[in-house]
């Protein structure tokens, strides 16, 4: 994790808000959340919601099926948290290694809602091999990574952005791990996965050229240490409890929940001058200080920052300063 070039708080940032994103600033925008089922698409659905959109969210596990990730959370259980934060949520199980799904999935919002304002791009369900080697690597789940990583985002937006840009102002947010910066200076965890992140890093740099002429808007946008569902399971803690996992894992301290990459990406939307953002590398810590909003609990995780200058230096866990 480390900080985008990006400038910390350029000359038309609004003033700050430290309240959540909330009510009916996103009213009658409708969003995609591809890759909606846990994690930070949850997070991005329910904050969409929380500020009045419509919230379309897909995944493969539903109530009667689950993924190769054998996780229990649905995108009905995500929809219904949309719609308990005052949004509409909608889930659609798709499998977006599949055209036909896909291609379904943007005609069915086409016909339901006859636009789309801001597709987020967070499909993954992919197994992770750490620390291996092009060589040590399993081919067949290193292959698979890159096909759930990279081609399921770039047949998400082959389909959607025809859409997506019949209204100017729209947004796309490739959802990854890593700022550009970070990760061309650090190897991330496999072969594969470093690939894979660079990649989708680079899919919102190349949108934003495609997407710039039509009035619309992509980033790339990185959470920190996310405590998704997996990762507290992990841990053995809760969202609750999540503080008693820093007695063992202390650097876990500046951890940040789901909702606040969600609230990262309702400012974005919400912005009327985020064309300034094109193309560009984003983290939610960084987006915390320009746009104002806060974690759950009050705080701003800036967790790029800390790990570059705290944790991979080998200092000792001290959030001071960076939350």
């Amino acid at each position: 994790m480390g900080p985008s070039s990006t400038p910390e708080k350029p000359d038309s940032a609004p003033a700050p808000d430290s309240s959540p994103v909330t009510g009916s600033d996103l009213a009658g925008r409708v969003a995609l959340v591809a890759g909606g089922t846990r994690g930070a698409g949850r997070g991005i659905a329910v904050q969409l919601g929380a500020a009045g959109a419509t919230v379309y969210v897909t995944g493969r596990t539903s109530g009667s099926e689950r993924s190769e990730m054998d996780r229990p959370e649905t995108i009905e259980e995500t929809a219904a948290l949309v719609d308990a934060a005052g949004g509409r949520g909608i889930a659609v199980r798709v499998d977006h290694l599949v055209p036909d799904q896909v291609s379904a999935l943007v005609a069915r919002i086409s016909g339901e809602q006859g636009a789309l304002h801001i597709l987020v791009n967070d499909i993954w369900g992919a197994g992770i091999e750490w620390n291996r080697s092009v060589w040590e690597s399993s081919l067949d789940t290193g292959l698979r990574t890159l096909r759930l990583a990279v081609d399921t985002h770039a047949i998400t937006s082959h389909f959607a952005l025809p859409l997506l840009i019949e209204t100017p102002g729209g947004l796309v947010v490739e959802m990854t791990d890593g700022t550009d910066e970070y990760n061309a200076a650090n190897y991330r965890v496999s072969f594969f996965y470093d690939l894979a992140k660079a990649a989708v890093n680079r899919m919102a740099f190349a949108l934003g050229h495609e997407l710039a002429p039509y009035g619309s808007t992509a980033v790339a946008l990185t959470p920190g240490w996310l405590r998704s569902e997996a990762m507290l399971q992990a841990h053995g803690v809760t969202e609750a409890t999540w503080r008693e996992a820093i007695a063992h894992t202390p650097h876990f301290a500046i951890s940040e929940s789901p909702a606040y990459v969600g609230r990262a990406v309702a400012a974005l939307a919400r912005d009327p001058e985020v064309a300034r953002w094109n193309g560009r590398s984003l983290s939610s810590g960084q987006l915390a200080r320009v746009y104002g909003f806060t974690d759950t609990d009050g705080s701003r995780p800036d967790a790029w920052r800390y790990l570059t200058e705290v944790q991979d230096r080998g200092l000792p866990a001290d959030v001071t300063g960076y939350r």
